[in-house]
């Protein structure tokens, strides 16, 4: 059976967090999956320039932390690699990288920080995708340790260890990959793929601080007091729904990781070490105001492929608030539909051909993208 490794953390002082760790690695006999002479990529979740306390992004204390144990493990070649949303180039790295406390942490423990932008062709075995461009250190590892954040999330439901990795593909092809995919089955089962094609990963989850609500970026943080870890990052995000509160079957990316074979049913086929009890010990997170229903089976027989026709207004949306936003174009940049304009310094959606990805929302550093449902069918 899989195993996944839960730890109380309460605060990310880095003696709490450090100990935690190694009690994740101790528990799963991470030390005999480690060499002396392995290519380490540190994958965290650094979605865009925000300080660790806004709970966005996989806090520092945590990626210190796991270095200093792949270190005293013999770890050498250990590089910390992410692309964020919108352009990938160096110099929007750097400036990540400070934001987000991780220049500090390769400050202090001589790891090497990813300024590389080149990308690598990957070949898979997908239901949807045969073939993905990855950042170049995460292509060459032996290793990825996958350090996600966690969070409810506006189109996924839940930002876990395998969504995590869609940092693995560079910049701008994100978006590419939003276009490609606009239906949300089909993009979740290209995560999917994206996870069968990397390296080997082991997974763990900051959920010292997590985000509930509009996540990935706008939602409210909310203390969790724990850390999860795993080789088994489908596993994992089965644990991940029980943590957040959410029927695993509204979750796509889980829900399809079960048909395919990948996860196990439920939680009592897999072993849960450590602090199980305190599993759910935050209660509930509230929903992303995105979550979409088939809203058409409460109409009458006849009126039902009206109501399906409609459902493309009937569907959450992005709105922007005007009094808001700054006219930086971040949202423009990062639309996989090319919706959205700057006019007269603010952004104009086109819902035309909106796609409903909530890029816009995601990559907007004013949080001035809100999620917008019609009240009647918002149940």
């Amino acid at each position: 059976m899989p195993q996944v490794s839960i730890q109380k953390t309460d605060s990310y002082d880095p003696a709490c967090v450090e100990a935690a760790v190694r009690a994740h690695f101790q528990a799963l006999g991470l030390a005999q999956r480690i060499r002396p002479d392995m290519k380490i990529a540190i994958k965290p979740n650094l979605i865009m320039k925000r300080r660790p306390e806004d709970a966005v992004t996989t806090h520092p204390a945590v990626v210190e932390a796991v270095i200093r144990q792949l270190q005293a493990l013999g770890a050498r070649e250990i590089v910390i690699a992410e692309s964020p949303g919108g352009p990938y180039t160096a110099s929007l790295l750097r400036s990540l990288y400070e934001t987000c406390g991780m220049a500090e942490v390769a400050r202090r423990t001589g790891v090497a920080l990813n300024l590389d932008t080149s990308s690598r062709q990957v070949a898979g075995t997908g239901e949807v995708t045969r073939q993905f461009t990855i950042l170049t250190p995460i292509a060459d590892a032996d290793l990825v340790l996958n350090l996600c954040k966690l969070k409810t999330h506006c189109m996924t439901v839940l930002s876990g260890a395998v969504k995590n990795l869609f940092g693995c593909v560079p910049g701008l092809m994100k978006p590419e990959l939003h276009m490609r995919y606009p239906q949300k089955e089909d993009f979740c089962r290209m995560l999917l793929d994206l996870s069968a094609a990397l390296p080997p990963v082991i997974s763990l989850v900051d959920a010292v601080d997590a985000m509930e609500g509009d996540g990935p970026t706008g939602g409210k943080k909310k203390h969790v007091g724990l850390t999860l870890c795993s080789a088994d990052r489908y596993a994992l995000d089965l644990v991940n729904a029980a943590v957040v509160g959410i029927d695993p079957q509204e979750i796509l990316t889980v829900r399809q990781s079960i048909e395919r074979g990948l996860c196990p049913a439920d939680l009592e086929q897999i072993t849960l070490l450590g602090d199980r009890d305190a599993l759910t010990q935050a209660g509930p997170f509230l929903r992303p105001r995105s979550k979409q229903a088939d809203f058409s089976s409460q109409f009458p027989a006849l009126l039902r492929p009206l109501a399906q026709k409609a459902a493309r207004w009937i569907q959450p949306r992005p709105r922007i608030r005007r009094r808001d936003c700054i006219g930086c174009g971040k949202c423009a940049q990062s639309c996989p539909a090319h919706t959205i304009r700057i006019q007269q310094h603010k952004a104009v959606i086109s819902y035309e051909n909106c796609i409903h990805c909530f890029c816009c929302h995601e990559m907007c550093p004013e949080q001035a993208v809100e999620i917008r449902r019609l009240g009647v069918f918002d149940l």
